[in-house]
């Protein structure tokens, strides 16, 4: 009520000013007016000054209420200063003057808890929920995205601004004639018009900062809600969906994704501030018809009618650069993608000794990408001059129709206050022109966008393509059904039930079969992973949820959190149970090692963890939740023995378990069969049996066979080994944690301007010359500018001739000639500049975009584990197209401003030289103002780009993970991250947009100030000046405080976007391996043979790190097979790490006869191969682990199988057949239809449309391949079924020839049997080192006791014997 009533008292206050305004205010300005009261005396003027305070000053500078909250959960104890700002302080942006200048005094780095806190209405609780309920296309069905926008964003905040753009002009032709007139006739003083060059610009300043305020809020906005979009989407979309062009999916959906959130997304955002430009136009557009009729009468009719004529021009070239940008996009999204897949596979990449086959990809897709660009760009400038041209035309035409035909006399009043609105008119068609560029990418954009949300397939249950429901919606299983993983090139692999599969409740089932046969495949079809097809009328498949569901991936996947968040997984803490989790899942022991505890990070795709490791992680979070069903993908294969009957004893038969209905895939049947209530076993051919463990497992003499053996070798399971099965129990530590754990550091932020190597890395990459270079384009551009004032004044001394002369006297045709040839001339030399300029920032974008991935791919191992992929790519995306676009045109505009008010400067001081130290005292201020704004937003912009990554790598993890997310119905859990997340970003987002509001405003103060007091100084205090002469000081005064505002602000956004240069210079700077030399290069003969000699050999994971290795001392024969063996953490694959410098190293090893530590890196890997498994370098979080397991996915790269055996296309197919079927690839898959060929298609990175079997099987085919005289096999053959394995080692032995050096790290014993002799590690230390027989003779010893404790001992020693 309150306010109603002051509300009420503020109106009636204001129209009683009003009424003293029109009574005795306005006859103030005229020459002869009077006050109507002017009989009160001073008692009138006290009246005015009252009312103004009283219906002005107090209720705009009255602080307001706080926002009203949308939402009970938005409600905080914080309140954010712009939310009980005052009208006056909003309108001028003061309310952020306290961090502003706080931040001014201190140089210190801004912390997030600095920030003001996010206003109410901002937070992504409040902001979301209403809007994605519009946008989402479940509910917006087959609608545009731009509609649902449109309705989301209802308000059109339209500019009111554009009425005052005309305030200035009409003053400027006031004044100058009143001066050609001598004030004859005039009837208002003229100090009134001087004031509209003060008040136009400034009531403009305040409408126009007041929409863009709405605008970039907006914007920021519609950026953060179409991520969320993105991932919720993403979270419900088919995993083998059809990519944006409706074809098959062929590339990497990570890198595809990442460039819609941070790229797109961020174009589609932009257009929250092009559209206005266009809507305004045509308001504009006849506004300045009419002011132009005032002036120059019908012939204003005749240069609009040209005008109109030209339109379709600059519409056929921006139907060019639409297409031009399409392309570009796709390009873009290539490039992306190529990043992201060798970002993924760079580990093993690295090994291979490919670095140079990434880099060769990457730049060809990075040349691609800028051709299109420099087309993009060239045109843009063909654009640019065509919207320059046509409106210069149309004023030539004007004024020769006005003094040609109508034989009218130009005065100085005419042309400069009619110059003012043409050239108003072309900066207006200019900034159309300019945004046409980002109008165009954004709606290419907006369209690929959109076919994302609408085209990519959902899951059955999102696009309400249900099956039919069985009988008891209990059940768990099949009826009828098929199911197909498309988009997978010719690999169409196909799973078909027929009848009725069913899995028992409240039990264990087990899902058994050889490799590739399509286990895992059974799981994903329950969880709807897979595309369904019913083949009966009756057909269905069921897996109900009410009770929960959790799942356990056969790849382990865990997030880039803590170890005890990872098995939470979003639930609630629960002590007793969590810690039986552990015990079961037999964590203990490896947490006691940590010095963090659970509360360790793991870093990203738990790369701080070993394969064993992350699959009890998986198993736990599987275990902890509490869902009725649970999926377990062949949890035990990265298992040791002892740790996997561990597990089985403690958790499978532990009362976690009991109770829960449990599908679990395996190889490990006799391990597992005991405890199973239900089988089903799949065979290569597709065919399907279940029953109980007699019905399917005894009933097949391969698995019966399998059975039998493994009783055996667990009857025999040795009494060492039990008591060391128990030291999976010691507690962890239970003292306090000293220490936080943490692997992934926090980026570093720089502090203050960003630093002169930053602009130096841009300036040199422009041309081989660049100070030349540099100078020819300044030179280009003073030549263009200094034209263009020339074209001014030019104008001003032809409307004087008919000052001194007869109107018939005066050659129009002379002055238009040479007017057009100073137009031409400008054209010509700016052109010039402007092309140069394009060709030098797209060699530098290439530039710095190869130094970039070349330093990344010479990275460290150590800093590939602490630096989390979303920040690599956040650069490869939003700061490169920072660099790529806005940096080079920012520079380019900065330059181009800076060189013209240098001219109108200049020109000014020619009629009004006392007005330099005004000019220059004007232009100090206006850099402090932008020192002191640039203080503020410099840092914000460098928090922005931190907080962004973030939210980048939430979408990273949620595609790594989306079968998992959706398993336990955790997609919620991962949106309100991201909320929480977007938030975050938003804290400084929004006031580094406010900060460019604040600038705005001072600046454009400051140039209405300085344009008034000159027109003050020419009117009142240079009498000797003639009216042309002050219309043109007067316009250059106009330009130059226009270009004041501008080079503020271009100075501080170019310095903004440098913050992208000086990102990519910190990664360009980073730690790298050893550089290649001359001296590095072996002799042409090396390697003869696969001899290897090691002495001292010590290695750690970090230079600073604790050893991992000591002092190892071995030989090796060429063409020997050695096996190293030994316990998790015993050092097998760090030794194999050392021995390709992957790690730091002391000691010397020697490969035929050559000492490795003075080989260059890439000749050594490229002649020794490896089978490498996701590779990482552990940090000293973990001291008293000296080894580590490597039993993660092995990497392939997007394409063919043919261009992963040989991506150098270096062998025939004959020579690929061969290694695929030595590896056992045929053997394995048979004459089934689910067979890979060459030409099948591959999926990198995740490789989704392969098993992890078939994976590795093709890992060892490369490695075959390749023939070097020297082959290390990392873990070789964990997911492998002992067919397959037989296979392998059978095939190794007849093709390796006699020279060839062969080292397996053995996961399982049978692998190494017979092999010339075994090394066996044991805390990074050879304990043992002879062939199989004497380490089996020998009593007591560790080779000995691990055959006595493996499942198929019998068959071992019969290998030996």
């Amino acid at each position: 009520m309150s306010n109603i009533l002051n509300r009420h008292l503020n109106i009636l206050l204001l129209i009683l000013f009003g009424v003293y305004i029109y009574r005795d205010l306005w006859a103030l300005l005229k020459f002869n007016g009077k006050p109507l009261d002017h009989d009160e005396g001073n008692i009138l003027w006290f009246k005015i000054a009252s009312l103004a305070i009283a219906a002005i000053l107090v209720p705009i500078t009255v602080p307001r209420q706080e926002y009203p909250p949308t939402s009970a959960t938005a409600i905080t104890s914080e309140i954010n200063p712009e939310e009980t700002a005052s009208i006056l302080s909003l309108l001028t942006h003061s309310y952020i003057d306290s961090f502003i200048f706080r931040k001014n005094r201190t140089a210190i780095r801004l912390a997030q808890d600095e920030l003001p806190p996010l206003a109410k209405a901002d937070q992504s609780d409040v902001l979301m929920p209403d809007i994605l309920s519009i946008l989402d296309p479940p509910s917006a069905s087959s609608r545009y995205l731009l509609w649902g926008l449109l309705e989301a964003y209802s308000e059109l905040n339209l500019s009111l601004d554009i009425p005052l753009s005309f305030v200035a002009p009409m003053g400027i032709k006031k004044v100058l004639s009143y001066l050609e007139k001598g004030g004859e006739g005039a009837t208002i003083r003229p100090w009134v018009w001087i004031s509209w060059l003060f008040f136009g610009p400034t009531l403009k300043a305040v409408l126009f900062q007041l929409f863009t305020y709405i605008a970039t809020r907006n914007n920021v906005q519609i950026k953060a809600v179409l991520n969320q979009l993105l991932l919720q989407h993403s979270l419900r979309i088919r995993i083998d969906s059809v990519n944006l062009s409706g074809e098959k999916q062929k590339d990497n959906f990570t890198g595809k994704l990442i460039n819609l959130a941070a790229s797109d997304a961020t174009e589609v955002s932009g257009l929250a501030d092009v559209w206005i430009v266009l809507l305004c136009f045509p308001v504009e557009f006849g506004l300045s018809l009419w002011f132009l009729y005032d002036i120059l009468e019908w012939s204003v009719f005749i240069g609009y009618a040209f005008m109109l004529l030209c339109i379709p021009l600059p519409f056929y070239i921006s139907q060019l650069i639409r297409k031009i940008q399409i392309t570009r996009k796709q390009k873009t999204d290539a490039r992306v993608q190529s990043v992201t897949e060798a970002l993924s596979v760079i580990r093993m990449a690295k090994l291979f000794g490919w670095e140079t086959r990434l880099r060769a990809q990457i730049a060809e897709k990075r040349d691609d990408e800028l051709s299109f660009a420099r087309k993009s760009k060239l045109f843009d400038v063909l654009n640019a001059h065509v919207n320059f041209t046509i409106p210069m035309l149309t004023m030539i035409i004007t004024y020769a129709f006005y003094t040609a035909y109508l034989k009218k006399e130009l005065t100085a009043s005419a042309v400069f206050s009619s110059m003012a609105v043409f050239e108003m008119l072309r900066a207006r068609i200019r900034q159309v022109a300019v945004n046409i560029l980002p109008l165009i990418q954004g709606k290419v954009a907006l369209d690929r966008l959109d076919d994302f949300l609408r085209k990519t397939e959902l899951l059955d249950h999102f696009d309400q393509n249900h099956t039919l429901a069985p009988p008891d919606l209990s059940t768990i299983g099949f009826r009828n059904s098929e199911f197909r993983w498309l988009g997978s090139g010719n690999h169409n692999f196909k799973l078909k039930f027929e009848g009725e599969v069913l899995f028992r409740p409240n039990g264990i089932n087990l899902i058994v079969g050889p490799t590739g046969a399509g286990k895992t495949s059974i799981l994903l079809a329950l969880l709807g992973e897979m595309r369904f097809t019913s083949i009966e009328s009756d057909s269905y498949y069921n897996l109900p949820r009410e009770g929960g569901v959790s799942y356990a991936a056969q790849e382990s996947w865990i997030q880039n959190d803590t170890i005890r968040n990872n098995v939470l997984f979003g639930s609630d803490f629960n002590e007793e149970r969590y810690n039986d989790v552990l015990y079961q899942c037999g964590l203990l022991r490896d947490l006691s090692l940590f010095d963090a505890g659970d509360m360790t990070e793991v870093g990203e795709k738990g790369i701080n963890l070993s394969g064993g490791q992350k699959a009890r992680v998986t198993l736990a979070r599987a275990v902890y939740s509490s869902a009725q069903t649970v999926l377990l993908d062949d949890p035990l294969s990265a298992l040791d023995v002892h740790t996997a009957k561990w597990v089985v004893d403690k958790c499978f038969n532990g009362e976690l378990i009991r109770g829960r209905t449990v599908l679990l895939v395996t190889h490990n049947i006799a391990l597992v069969s005991p405890l199973a209530h239900h089988v089903v076993a799949i065979t290569s051919e597709g065919k399907i049996t279940q029953g109980t463990v007699t019905d399917v497992i005894l009933s097949d003499t391969v698995l019966a066979a399998q059975v039998i053996e493994g009783e055996k070798g667990l009857q025999l399971y040795p009494e060492h080994l039990k008591r060391e099965e128990e030291t999976l129990i010691l507690p962890a530590d239970k003292q306090p944690r000293t220490q936080r754990g943490a692997l992934i550091l926090a980026e570093e932020m720089e502090v203050g301007h960003v630093g002169w190597e930053a602009f130096k890395l841009y300036i040199n990459g422009l041309n081989k010359y660049p100070v030349a270079f540099f100078w020819l384009v300044i030179t280009l551009v003073f030549l263009s500018g200094s034209i263009s004032a020339a074209q001014s004044w030019f104008m001003g001394y032809w409307a004087s001739q008919y000052e001194t002369q007869p109107a018939s006297s005066v050659s129009v045709s002379w002055f238009l000639s040479v007017y057009a040839t100073l137009l031409v001339l400008s054209l010509t030399t700016y052109s010039s500049g402007f092309t140069l300029w394009i060709f030098g920032s797209i060699r530098a974008g290439q530039i710095i975009h190869r130094r970039f991935i070349d330093s990344i791919v010479a990275s460290t191992f150590r800093w590939l584990d602490v630096t989390p992929t979303s920040r690599i790519m956040t650069r490869a995306t939003a700061d490169i197209r920072s660099i790529d676009d806005l940096f080079s045109a920012g520079i380019w505009q900065l330059t181009e401003a800076s060189l013209r008010m240098f001219i109108h400067l200049g020109s000014i001081m020619i009629f009004a030289p006392l007005f330099l130290l005004p000019g220059v005292a004007i232009a100090f201020l206006g850099g402090y103002f932008g020192q002191v704004y640039l203080s503020a937003r410099l840092p914000l912009r460098r928090l922005m780009s931190i907080n962004r990554a973030p939210i980048l790598g939430n979408f990273t993890a949620a595609v790594a993970g989306l079968v998992s997310i959706r398993a336990f119905g955790a997609e919620e859990m991962f949106l309100r991250e991201s909320r929480l997340r977007i938030d975050t970003w938003f804290r400084p987002t929004i006031p580094s947009y406010n900060t460019n509001r604040w600038i705005g405003i001072r600046v454009d103060v400051l140039a209405g100030i300085f344009t008034a007091a000159l027109g003050a100084y020419l009117v009142y205090g240079n009498s000797g000046t003639s009216a042309a002469n002050t219309g043109f000081s007067v316009t250059m005064a106009v330009n130059f405080t226009a270009l004041s505002l501008a080079w503020v602000r271009l100075y501080n956004a170019a310095e903004i976007e440098a913050n992208s240069l000086e990102r990519m210079k910190r990664y360009i700077d980073i730690e790298h391996e050893e550089e290649a030399t001359s001296e590095g290069i072996p002799p042409a003969y090396w390697p003869a043979s696969g001899t290897l000699h090691v002495e001292g050999l010590c290695a750690s994971y970090s230079a600073d790190g604790p050893e991992v290795l000591h002092n190892l001392t071995f030989s090796v024969r060429s063409g020997e097979h050695i096996g190293i063996v030994g316990r998790t953490g015993s050092g097998k694959s760090s030794l194999t790490l050392a021995l390709l410098r992957a790690i730091p190293i002391s000691g010397e090893v020697f490969y035929d006869g050559i000492s490795t530590t003075k080989l260059n890196l890439h000749t050594l890997r490229s002649n020794i191969t490896i089978t490498p498994q996701v590779v990482s370098t552990r940090l000293v979080l973990i001291p008293h682990i000296l080894s580590r397991n490597f039993f993660s996915k092995p990497e392939l790269l997007t394409g063919t199988l043919r261009s992963n055996l040989d991506p150098f296309s270096e062998h025939d197919d004959s020579r690929l057949n061969d290694a695929l079927r030595s590896a056992g690839l045929f053997a394995l898959q048979g004459e089934g239809p689910n067979g890979l060929t060459l030409d099948s298609e591959i999926r990198g990175g995740g490789s989704s449309n392969l098993s992890v079997g078939q994976r590795q099987i093709i890992a060892l085919a490369r490695a075959i391949v390749r023939k070097s005289k020297l082959l290390i096999f990392d873990e070789a053959d964990p997911w492998i079924d002992h067919r397959t394995d037989s296979i392998i080692q059978e095939t190794l032995r007849n093709e390796l020839g006699g020279d060839v050096t062969l080292i397996t790290v053995a996961h399982r014993l049978a692998t190494v049997m017979d092999y010339d002799r075994i090394m066996v590690l044991d805390e990074g230390r050879i304990v043992e080192f002879d062939s199989p027989r004497q380490l089996l003779e020998k009593e007591g010893g560790m080779f000995r006791g691990l055959v006595d404790g493996s499942a198929d001992r019998t068959e071992l020693y019969r290998m030996i014997i």
